[in-house]
């Protein structure tokens, strides 16, 4: 039977999607705890990566070579970066790319050594599968989908969804300098977070299709830690577990 694997940092970016496994049951491997179950019939192995692209990559292949997934999707905040992108829109990758990747010069800025390859493609159909559910989902998100104060405590308007460039590095970018730095180097990213461009590459070695989906917590300036974690409780979390059941829904 078909199998994906569902992957975010943090609990609460999966909070949503753990309460609608009514048979879930975890196993843990390798300090990671994945939980095992069912969504409208289909069989899903869910984990927190931990932050970071070490932790991701490792918790990816486990879900390969453990699990036998048959396909990654990774979902979370991340910082928007383009003009445009705004808190509580949505991206989802075409590609990704480790902003923090510099093995020059014996190799290009940005490639992974002896992959040739800076930017690695997410799956076209599971992508825009993701990207046909996240617009059904949130074409109407009042009332269903956030607590009646959400939407005014972080001046939430009608999520956009983008689709383009992903970035992923080791750091947290949280100034405005650093920021406009990246949109300088790279100024076709939509968005910056610390594990997909990791997960990307694992998937590509393996030949296994990822996607990845971002709802955008901040705009990777001097304020992307305000509220933060209940950013990612009263919205992120809901909008993944919406934009996931729409993906479902087809296929039940």
């Amino acid at each position: 039977m078909p199998c994906l694997g569902l992957m975010a940092a943090l609990r609460p970016e999966l909070a949503a999607v753990l309460d609608r496994m009514p048979d879930e049951r975890r196993q843990t491997v390798g300090g990671r705890e994945y939980w095992l179950g069912h969504w409208h019939g289909h069989e899903l192995v869910v984990v927190l990566s931990g932050i970071g692209k070490v932790a991701a990559a490792t918790t990816a292949t486990a879900l390969i070579e453990r699990f036998g997934v048959d396909r990654i999707i990774f979902t979370g905040a991340a910082g928007g970066l383009a003009d445009g992108v705004r808190v509580g829109d949505v991206v989802v990758a075409h590609e990704l790319l480790q902003h923090d990747m510099d093995a020059s010069p014996l190799f290009p800025r940005y490639e992974v050594p002896l992959t040739g390859l800076s930017r690695f493609p997410t799956d076209a159909a599971l992508a825009r599968e993701l990207i046909d559910a996240a617009r059904k989902a949130l074409a109407d998100p009042a009332g269903e989908l956030l607590d009646e104060n959400a939407a005014l405590e972080f001046s939430l308007q009608t999520p956009l969804v983008h689709e383009g460039l992903i970035v992923s590095g080791d750091r947290f970018v949280s100034t405005r300098v650093e920021s406009a730095a990246l949109c300088r180097a790279l100024p076709d990213a939509l968005a910056v977070e610390m594990e997909g461009a990791a997960v990307a590459q694992v998937c590509h070695d393996y030949g296994v299709p990822f996607a990845a989906l971002r709802t955008i917590s901040d705009r990777a300036d001097d304020a992307a830690h305000v509220d933060f974690t209940r950013f990612i409780e009263k919205v992120a979390s809901r909008y993944s577990a919406a934009i996931l059941e729409a993906y479902f829904s087809p296929l039940s």
